[in-house]
């Protein structure tokens, strides 16, 4: 091991001691605080429930914990076992083509990731989740979404090798620039086929019907400039108890899907503000500035890949011989890993400014201010929310507000209407 592999190293542990030891902060957090209910929430949370709570978040954030140690300990073995190195003589001497050495490379090794993490997401499934009242999903329901899962998978990881190293071959000093833009234009591609083709091998999407909740739901959007061509009532039931509801489509026309958790468990006013809060994120153009921020960074990380790869720092350092191409990609998979984290708090950071900008939005909006703090805390009740994450945590990691926070600003600007 030389000194940038071994620096690599370090940096990786040290890496995971923080996410650790902030996992730890973040339950002690809990325990310390969260016994109290908080203020606005009376009425819907109590103490048994907050202490079912502590067991949720404890339980699951035990065994996220071991999740991520073994597979940092299989990241290491891999790349500074020489199994890498191994794996990529392996696959070079099976074709001499390019893209079909790399379409193997990456299709093996999303399978033996699916296959690692087996384990995981059926005790996950069938023992956490299942004890605290979330999961629905039976085993041959599982067994089919993975065998539908996989089979998504192999079709998109062989489009997209099999095109982007086409590119790689045909443009060796501008690959970089033309496989960012085919990865853009991809992304848009499934955004727009997903609900049409992805979503309903998984779900069964019906139009909603009933008591005109449809007719309020196209009426409050239109005084927005959003066009809806139908609502749907997604059977997401079958899998968990969760709830959600979203946006789906490209330009001013949408398609809203509710769950029916969700519908069984809000009041219309509710889901009213629920929506106008989706529809506070499409009007203020937050999607559209995260795919930006998104698409500067992707620029620049392609252009800094391309010129890593092309000096073969990587290769040296690492000890790897014959065709590395496909392993120095999956070293800087890792390297990317490192470097990213210091950039989640101000990424978070955004997102939490654009949550509150959503949230003003659907406060003036919807004819019951209030509907929004109460389907907040409807959905930390019955999603078993940390209602008092450490601070720290909350700044690094939360994409939203802590939900009491959110409450109780949500309640200052109802006030003000």
């Amino acid at each position: 091991m030389d000194k940038f592999t071994g620096i690599l190293l370090v940096a990786y542990l040290v890496f995971q001691m923080v996410r650790y030891s902030l996992d730890f902060v973040n339950i002690r957090h809990m325990k310390k605080h969260g016994t109290k209910v908080p203020e606005g929430f009376e009425g819907y949370i109590d103490e048994a429930l907050l202490r079912k709570t502590h067991a949720y978040a404890i339980e699951h954030n035990t065994f996220s914990l071991i999740e991520s140690v073994f597979s940092g300990i299989i990241t290491i073995a891999f790349l500074y076992g020489g199994m890498l190195g191994l794996y990529a003589s392996w696959v070079s001497s099976v074709t001499a083509s390019f893209i079909l050495q790399g379409v193997l490379f990456f299709l093996l090794l999303s399978y033996a990731s699916s296959l690692l993490n087996v384990p995981f997401s059926l005790y996950h499934t069938f023992r956490i989740e299942n004890k605290y009242g979330f999961n629905t999903m039976t085993a041959k329901l599982w067994v089919t979404d993975f065998m539908k899962s996989t089979l998504i998978s192999t079709v998109m990881t062989v489009i997209i090798c099999a095109c982007g190293l086409w590119i790689v071959q045909k443009s060796p000093d501008l690959w970089w620039l033309f496989v960012w833009g085919f990865f853009l234009v991809f992304s848009i591609f499934l955004m727009y086929i997903s609900p049409y083709v992805i979503e309903p091998l998984f779900n069964r999407f019906t139009p909603l019907e009933g008591d005109g909740l449809e007719h309020k739901i196209k009426a409050m959007m239109q005084k927005t400039g959003i066009r809806i061509s139908r609502v749907f009532r997604v059977d997401a039931s079958k899998r968990s108890h969760h709830t959600n509801a979203y946006f789906t489509g490209i330009g001013r026309t949408k398609r809203i899907v509710l769950y029916d958790t969700l519908l069984s468990k809000m009041d219309e006013d509710e889901v009213l503000a629920v929506l106008a809060h989706e529809a506070g994120h499409w009007k203020k153009r937050h999607v559209l500035k995260m795919i930006l921020i998104s698409e500067v960074l992707s620029f620049a990380g392609v252009y800094i890949a391309f010129r890593i790869l092309k000096s073969g720092i990587l290769a040296d350092a690492f000890g790897l011989g014959g065709s590395t191409f496909f392993a120095e990609l999956v070293i800087l998979g890792f390297v990317f890993g490192i470097v990213s984290f210091p950039f989640t708090p101000l990424l978070s950071a955004f997102s939490r400014r654009h949550e509150r900008e959503a949230d003003r939005f659907a406060v003036e909006l919807t004819p019951r201010p209030d509907a929004l703090a109460t389907s907040l805390i409807k959905l930390s009740k019955d999603n078993l929310s940390n209602l008092h994450p450490h601070p720290l945590y909350a700044f690094i990691y939360y994409s939203h507000p802590p939900v009491v926070d959110r409450v109780r600003s949500i309640h200052t600007m109802a006030g003000e209407r």
